[in-house]
């Protein structure tokens, strides 16, 4: 079987700038999870209908994110509860290979759909200041004085461009969780795939998951990574999705469960 580097050196690539069109900041948003098993079958369905994001010669790229959220975790709940026009996510993310660094906002609207702003830095930062600081009053009603770091994710990411419609299909690998409590956790064989769409519509990507019986399934990387390192926290309403990750890496993710 081809190793997934290989089977990426057959999608075209697309640069930086070129893919500048299909940034997509206001989205519709699916995600899906399998196993790094899987992935090849996956992507060799997929060379002739996207291109793939190509950095310095890098197909399959480092990201780093620092999330924040308030000291009782008011965000994470937010999004537990499914509270609209309350569910944020705040972070500062480096793009490794590109060395860019941003402030990001991201929001789920009554819509479902998802917005995403940012601001560019100099470097990660684990407090929220300056330009970051007006950036957050400008695009939340929450005041940087009442957030601090939480989580920080690591992970690889390959990015595929639909050559025809406005789609990006993003496949993350190597997911790590660190907090500041000397949690860290690196699920090795887990992906955590997701399309963004201007529009709804099936696109080769989705039609490849149902023939594979992949099926949706919506959990936050910051949502899994708080629930996976911070005892204690309430988490029934995602209990579905995480079993379902359980018993797709076979009970690898027990500690999810608690």
């Amino acid at each position: 079987m081809q190793s997934i580097k290989d089977i990426l050196q057959g999608f075209d690539p697309i640069s930086l700038r070129e893919m500048d069109g299909s940034e997509l900041m206001e989205r519709m948003d699916l995600k899906y999870f399998f196993t790094v098993d899987q992935l090849p079958a996956v992507l060799s369905h997929l060379t002739e209908h996207y291109k793939v994001l190509c950095i310095l010669d890098n197909r399959l790229c480092k990201y780093e994110s620092l999330y924040f959220d308030t000291p009782d975790f008011e965000l994470f709940y937010n999004h537990h509860r499914g509270r609209s026009n309350r569910r944020y996510k705040i972070r500062f993310r480096k793009y490794v290979e590109s060395e860019l660094h941003f402030f990001e906002v991201k929001f789920k609207n009554r819509r479902g759909r998802t917005i995403k702003d940012r601001v560019m830095q100099g470097r990660m930062s684990d407090v929220i200041q300056h330009n970051a600081e007006e950036f957050l009053k400008e695009k939340t009603p929450l005041e940087a004085g009442e957030l601090e770091p939480k989580l920080m994710v690591r992970y690889c990411r390959m990015t595929l461009v639909n050559k025809l419609m406005a789609e990006r299909v993003t496949i993350d690998l190597n997911l790590n969780f660190q907090n500041n409590d000397g949690g860290d956790r690196t699920i090795d064989n887990l992906i955590i795939a997701e399309v963004k769409q201007d529009k709804s519509f099936v696109s080769p990507f989705i039609k490849v998951m149902r023939e594979l019986h992949i099926r949706e399934a919506s959990l936050s990387k910051y949502c899994f990574g708080v629930i996976t390192l911070f005892e204690n926290m309430k988490h029934n309403n995602f209990k579905p999705n995480l079993i379902y990750i359980k018993k797709l890496l076979n009970g690898t993710l027990a500690r999810t469960t608690h």
